[in-house]
């Protein structure tokens, strides 16, 4: 009888050996979870099909730089998140032809949201980094992977009001980079 491993040992070994059947194995038992999910944001079977797919493909790379303390929680956010870019960048890529008639100017200028939003992801992430660790840790915790104060608390063993003033600096702090870096 084999002994099946937990996440978290999985996620070591494919960290320590990049053996890619560990992250198969880990991906299979949250299959129905991310297809689930994709569905919910996505409304369409086939394009759920593919978010999930490429969702698994991200996995290979991704899981070699971040650390993942709860996999299946961490999965479920990337999933939403993979979804939501996914949504985000239909927008605006409808075709119409416009006549210059149905506008009032000929001037019809658009923001780049797409780039606009990417490069402000990266400078938040940038930002994160930056907090001291354990700002950071909680405001990923808390902001990314939606813990609530006293799972933050049982997670890091910093007790409650530490969590609480970590998250409200961090906060502040990130609003602080971000607004320095543009």
């Amino acid at each position: 009888m084999t002994v099946r491993k937990s996440d978290s040992e999985l996620l070591y070994l494919y960290k320590k050996t990049g053996n890619l059947s560990l992250i198969g194995e880990l991906y299979t038992r949250y299959t129905a979870l991310v297809y689930g999910v994709c569905l919910k944001y996505l409304k369409d079977r086939d394009e759920a099909k593919d978010a999930s797919m490429q969702l698994f493909e991200k996995l290979i790379e991704t899981l070699k730089i971040h650390e993942v303390e709860n996999f299946k929680s961490w999965l479920y956010v990337a999933s939403r998140n993979h979804c939501l870019m996914q949504i985000r960048s239909k927008k605006g890529k409808f075709k119409q032809e416009i006549s210059t008639l149905d506008m009032e100017n000929q001037f019809f200028l658009h923001p780049d949201e797409e780039n606009g939003l990417e490069e402000d992801l990266a400078k938040m992430e940038e930002c994160i980094n930056k907090l001291i660790d354990g700002q950071k840790e909680c405001v990923r915790l808390f902001y990314l992977d939606e813990r609530c104060y006293k799972e933050i608390s049982v997670l890091t063993k910093f007790d409650l009001n530490k969590v609480k003033s970590f998250i409200q600096n961090g906060k502040r702090n990130l609003k602080i980079c971000m607004e320095e870096n543009g």
